[in-house]
């Protein structure tokens, strides 16, 4: 599993410029199932994705089609994680660790 950080590198009005690209982006990913949430950070400097159900070169494949990252508006920090313990409607994203 990973958490995707976005941090805003421009202005908000050139992030809200290719704001409607980017939900549009989302919204294929989930489709992919490879999201699994996703939203702004407060205060409005960047956002948070949790993505599951890939390998990191995807995950950064996916990142650099992002049109925030297309439009050099953002910045990525990819977290992977093994995700041991979920929530129970998560429970399909658990994992177990490697041996």
């Amino acid at each position: 599993m990973f958490v995707l950080e976005l941090t805003y590198t421009a202005p908000i009005e050139r992030v809200d410029a290719v704001l409607q690209e980017h939900v549009e982006w989302l919204q294929k990913e989930y489709a992919a199932g490879h999201f699994i949430a996703a939203g702004r950070k407060v205060p409005r400097d960047g956002g948070v994705i949790l993505a599951a159900g890939t390998d990191r070169a995807t995950v950064e494949r996916i990142v650099a089609e992002d049109p925030f990252s297309v439009a050099g508006v953002c910045e990525y920090r990819i977290t992977e994680f093994v995700a041991t313990t979920t929530a129970p409607a998560l429970e399909q994203y658990r994992e177990r660790l490697p041996s």
